[in-house]
């Protein structure tokens, strides 16, 4: 098992020997942080052209809002949305014929139209607890699978600094890793070689402020589980709530997101999941430069 590559669909691999930038590509009008931004095939192209010209190792796509009170979004309306998305990227040649593309569904219908038109991993933020069809399309397809830990589905959540009654973990990290362990478990057991499945906390899902800032300190657990840790915190109300002390826009966050990219990149994690793909490149790329001067390659601390 090796923890320093990810196993992707169509035989596509990411290099995980440091943290590599996944491209949100938000396709609703109503995602948290830039709902309809992205309102044809030509500015997904556009977006996706300077991205990957920003170093983004991956674009992620998604159909469904999972922001707190967001409604569902049925499978049909999900893959209008994504397949002329894909077909966009895929189609402008170049790097874009390669670079791998992800799918946050999490429904199997969805994830198998997404991968027969070129997306080559899925990010289920149910962990495969909606349909237990997607452990098998994993399996089936080789596609890479993202499983992240959530206490409730969208239409229950709240936004982590508006809790009027906070969840009671206990210890939320270790609540977390028993979940995550549990799916990866369950997704092994279905077919789903290891080595195409990373893990996600789930920053901002069911947790309060410092319950996210926990699982930022204590990556170095969930990494005991073998696999490969996504950081997804990018423009989340929590980040907001820390950096800016205040109520505030998504579009506010930015400075504190990339903070909190580097300071989960030094804790562990491999993939960053974010927004804004060249300011947080910048960081990452000092942040390999100073470990390429730590011994052993090791990332410096303060």
């Amino acid at each position: 098992m090796n923890a320093q590559r990810w196993q992707l669909g169509h035989g596509k691999v990411i290099r995980l020997d440091r943290p590599r930038v996944v491209a949100i590509f938000n396709l609703t009008p109503d995602s948290f942080a830039d709902g309809g931004a992205l309102p044809t095939p030509s500015a997904v192209r556009g977006r996706a052209e300077r991205d990957v010209r920003d170093g983004a190792a991956m674009i992620e796509v998604g159909g469904e809002s999972t922001r707190p009170g967001a409604e569902r979004v049925d499978a049909g309306t999900q893959i209008e949305r994504l397949i002329p998305a894909i077909e966009a990227i895929r189609s402008a040649g170049g790097p874009l014929a390669e670079i791998p593309i992800g799918v946050d569904t999490t429904r199997a219908e969805v994830a198998r139209a997404a991968i027969e038109a070129g997306a080559d991993a899925i990010n289920d933020v149910s962990a495969g607890t909606e349909d237990p069809a997607m452990f098998e399309l994993a399996a089936q397809t080789g596609a890479g699978l993202v499983l992240m830990h959530r206490l409730d589905p969208p239409e229950r959540d709240q936004f982590s600094d508006q809790y009027t009654h906070p969840p009671d973990y206990g210890d939320v990290v270790g609540e977390v890793r028993r979940f995550l362990e549990e799916r990866l478990s369950a997704a092994t057991d279905a077919g789903v070689d290891q080595s195409s499945i990373v893990l996600d906390p789930g920053l901002g899902f069911g947790k309060t402020v410092e319950q996210n800032l926990e699982l930022v300190r204590r990556t170095g657990e969930l990494l005991g589980l073998g696999r490969p840790v996504m950081s997804a915190a990018s423009r989340k109300s929590f980040v907001g709530r820390v950096g800016l002390d205040r109520d505030s826009d998504p579009g506010e966050r930015l400075a504190a997101s990339v903070a909190l990219t580097v300071l989960h990149a030094r804790a562990g994690a491999r993939l960053m999941r974010v927004h804004d793909v060249g300011a947080h490149m910048q960081a990452l790329r000092m942040l390999a430069a100073l470990s390429e001067q730590a011994p052993d390659g090791d990332i410096p601390g303060p």
